[in-house]
């Protein structure tokens, strides 16, 4: 029941090679969250699943059927976008029942099927409602009922939650994660560029970067082992500061100077030029010493305050609970403790992270 790709690539005049050599199985009743920056792949990926994107070599078989061989209404598919789609002059029980009954089923199942796949995005108590009256959030649950109905074994959701709220988004991210655990005998690959998505949903992550997937693995393996600079930013909200240092004579140097003790972790590795890396929540203001910087710029949400600060060894960002009184111009004293800090080669490849020296 496997979908397995193999050597996937594809390339288009106008863009270069958008997907690049990609050999991967996806599992039924399993989750697996495709996260990298926009133009990384991730639809490209998926539209080449569905068969909406033809490939120009290797193979994707279901089953241990070859899908090229299959025209797109036979694929077996279901898609969820991120622009939710909705037939406006039917109902919610109508919009659910649509697709079932091209299908051919008779009306008393199209409708029993439909029923049960509205009762699981709670929309029980909208069946008459068309989608102009309905939420945002409503409207999406719609799409992703009329594509449970289908019964498909592979369902590709397609950043579902791009265009609502952060509230409704916080809500609807639980609610899929149960609704995704009852699929099982359904692939269900879905794609975000939002760290805090990939990581809430607790669902398999695959890393993709210029086409590739990079790096795959749990969502604690993921984050706390980046295997190179680029998935450390992909998947840190706001994105991993990297700062180029040296090991020498014991310290760990900073471009314009600063040193500190170098931390335990990073001892048995040669004097050399390497790079740092450090989250955002880790990074302390110093009332005194650290290293210096110029706040650059300043965002505030309820909850936490984000502080961009040019420092000479490049830019780092301060992640501070709470909302603070710091203006763009201002003077910063930085600490950046040594257990937290990530080490890479120049090349980007991961020399030790803080989790792996047990700290």
């Amino acid at each position: 029941m496997s979908l397995i790709l193999k050597n996937v690539s594809v390339t288009t005049e106008k863009e270069g090679v958008i997907l690049d050599d990609i050999s991967f199985e996806f599992k039924p009743g399993r989750i697996y969250i495709l996260i990298g920056r926009t133009t990384s792949g991730k639809t490209s990926l998926m539209r080449a699943i569905a068969g909406l994107l033809p490939i120009d070599s290797g193979q994707i078989t279901m089953n241990g059927e070859d899908f090229e061989d299959k025209p797109i209404w036979e694929r077996d598919v279901a898609v969820v976008y991120q622009q939710f789609i909705n037939y406006p002059n039917k109902s919610v029980l109508q919009n659910v029942e649509f697709p079932l009954l091209r299908k051919g089923l008779k009306k008393s199942e199209a409708r029993e099927v439909a029923l049960a796949s509205i009762n699981k995005v709670g929309l029980s108590d909208y069946l008459d409602r068309k989608p102009a009256q309905l939420s945002g959030g409503q409207q999406q649950r719609v799409a992703l009922a009329r594509s449970l109905s289908r019964q498909s074994h592979i369902m590709l959701l397609d950043e579902p939650l791009m265009n609502l709220d952060y509230k409704l988004r916080e809500q609807l991210r639980v609610e899929f994660k149960e609704i995704f655990n009852s699929q099982k005998d359904a692939v269900t690959i879905y794609a975000t560029t939002e760290p805090p998505e990939a990581l809430i949903l607790g669902a398999e992550i695959l890393v993709m970067h210029e086409g590739r997937i990079i790096q795959y693995g749990s969502p604690t393996e993921v984050y706390e082992q980046p295997q190179s600079t680029t998935v450390a930013r992909v998947i840190s909200d706001p994105p991993m500061s990297i700062l180029p240092v040296s090991l020498s004579a014991g310290e760990i140097r900073f471009g314009d100077g600063y040193s500190q003790p170098i931390p335990a972790k990073m001892k048995n590795f040669k004097e050399g030029h390497y790079q740092v890396g450090i989250r955002a929540n880790d990074i302390v203001s110093a009332k005194s010493g650290g290293e210096k910087g110029t706040i650059s710029l300043v965002e505030v949400s309820g909850s936490e305050t984000l502080v961009y600060v040019d420092t000479p060894a490049g830019e780092v960002v301060l992640q501070m609970e709470g909302i603070h009184d710091v203006k763009v111009g201002e003077s910063i004293s930085i600490e950046l403790p040594g257990n937290r800090l990530f080490l890479f080669e120049t090349n980007g490849a991961l020399c030790v992270s803080p989790d792996s020296a047990g700290e």
